[in-house]
C-alpha cells in the first residue's frame, strides 16, 4: 500500500510544477513556471501505464520591500503586496509505449483562480490607463494558460528517474494593462530531470529535481523575460504505511537578464530560496488509492522579488484500472527444468 500510494502521488505531482504561476518578480509580472516546493516526494517515480488525476490548490502571500521598485503589466510600482489563491487541475496519461526502456507519458494542466496584486505607489503607468496614485489594487477570477507536458520514466530497484519538458501555451486570456493576471502571454519552455531513491522497507524517500526555464517575449508589452535555473530537494519518512512527514528546500535563480523596450527596470534578475516541510496521508476509497499532501514553505533569501509564504494542498489518484506488473507463471505439474 505504501508503494502504491507514493507512486500514484508522484506520477502527477511533477506535472504541475511546470504549470503553476508562482507569485515571483524579476520575470515579467511576477510570472514563472517554477513553483518552489511543488516537486517533492516521489518526484522521479512514474507509475504503471494508465490514467491519473491531480488537483493542486496553491496559496501565496508575499510582499516586496517598500524601497524596491518592480514592474507589472508595463507599470513600475513600489510597496507591492501579492496574494494568490489558484487551483490547478492536471490529468496525466502514462502510455504503454516505451522509449529506451522507460514509459512515455503526457499531461495537461489547466489553471484558474483569483490572484490579487496591490501597490502602495505608482511610479510609471504607460499601459494602465489610470492616473498616478496610491493603494492600487486588482483582483479578479481568471483562467490561465494551459501547460502541455511530456516525460519518460525509468526504474531500477529502489531508484527511479525521469526526464521531461513542459510548454506554456498562450491562451489569449491575458489582460493587457491589468496588475492581476494568470496568463503569461508568452511561450515558456521548461526542461527538467528528477530522481527518487525510495526504500519501502524503511519508508525513506529522497527526491530531487533540477530544471531550466526558457522564457519567450510578451508582444503586448514588448518585454522579454530572462531564463532561469531551479531545483528542489525533499527528504520524507513514512511514520506508518499511510502517514508521511518530510522537509524540503527549493531554489530559483534567473541566469539571463530581462530585456526589450518594455523592461523599464533593466536586467532585474531575481532569485529565491524557500524551505519548509510537508505531511502526507494515503487512504483507499472504493479500492482506489488516494494520496494527499500539505506543504508549507517560507522564502528565506530573496532578490528582486517579494518574500512570502507558500501553501500547497495536493490530491492525486488513478482513474480506472491501472496496469500492474505481470505475476510469475504458475508451475506446470510434471514439468521438468532443462539445463543447457
Amino acid at each position: 500500500m505504501r508503494r502504491i500510494g507514493t507512486a500514484v502521488f508522484a506520477a502527477t505531482a511533477w506535472v504541475a510544477v511546470g504549470a503553476v504561476p508562482d507569485a515571483v518578480f524579476a520575470t515579467e509580472s511576477g510570472a514563472s513556471l517554477f513553483v518552489p516546493g511543488l516537486r517533492g516526494p516521489g518526484a522521479g517515480i512514474v507509475p504503471p501505464p494508465g490514467f491519473y488525476f491531480e488537483n493542486d490548490f496553491y496559496s501565496y502571500s508575499g510582499r516586496l520591500s517598500a524601497s524596491t521598485q518592480t514592474q507589472i503589466g508595463g507599470s513600475v510600482l513600489t510597496n507591492v503586496k501579492v496574494q494568490a489563491r489558484v487551483n490547478f487541475a492536471t490529468p496525466t496519461w502514462v502510455t504503454p509505449v516505451e522509449i529506451l526502456g522507460g514509459n512515455l507519458a503526457f499531461a495537461v494542466t489547466l489553471p484558474f483562480g483569483q490572484p490579487r496584486v496591490s501597490a502602495g505607489a505608482l511610479i510609471a503607468a504607460p499601459r494602465l490607463g489610470r492616473g498616478f496614485g496610491v493603494k492600487l489594487r486588482d483582483s479578479e477570477f481568471l483562467f490561465g494558460d494551459p501547460v502541455m507536458t511530456s516525460f519518460v520514466g525509468w526504474h531500477a530497484g529502489n531508484f527511479h528517474w525521469q526526464v521531461g519538458a513542459a510548454v506554456n501555451i498562450p491562451s489569449g486570456t491575458y489582460q493587457d494593462g491589468q496588475l492581476s493576471n494568470l496568463s503569461f502571454n508568452r511561450w515558456i519552455g521548461d526542461l527538467y530531470a528528477a530522481a527518487t531513491w525510495f526504500d519501502p522497507k524503511i519508508g525513506l524517500d529522497i527526491s530531487g529535481a533540477v530544471g531550466f526555464e526558457i522564457n519567450g517575449k510578451n508582444d503586448d508589452t514588448d518585454y522579454k523575460s530572462g531564463n532561469a535555473v531551479h531545483g528542489d530537494l525533499a527528504v520524507t519518512y513514512s511514520l506508518t504505511k499511510e502517514l508521511t512527514v518530510g522537509a524540503q528546500v527549493s531554489h530559483y535563480q534567473q541566469v539571463t537578464a530581462d530585456s526589450g523596450a518594455g523592461a523599464s527596470l533593466g536586467p532585474y534578475k531575481g532569485r529565491t530560496t524557500a524551505i519548509g516541510g510537508s505531511i502526507g496521508y494515503t487512504f483507499v476509497v472504493a479500492g482506489t488509492p488516494v494520496s494527499t499532501r500539505l506543504k508549507i514553505l517560507r522564502e528565506v533569501s530573496v532578490e528582486n522579488r517579494p518574500q512570502g509564504t507558500i501553501g500547497l494542498v495536493s490530491v492525486a489518484f488513478p482513474l480506472g484500472h491501472v496496469a500492474q506488473a505481470a505475476p510469475p507463471p504458475e508451475p506446470v505439474p510434471g514439468a521438468r527444468v532443462v539445463k543447457y
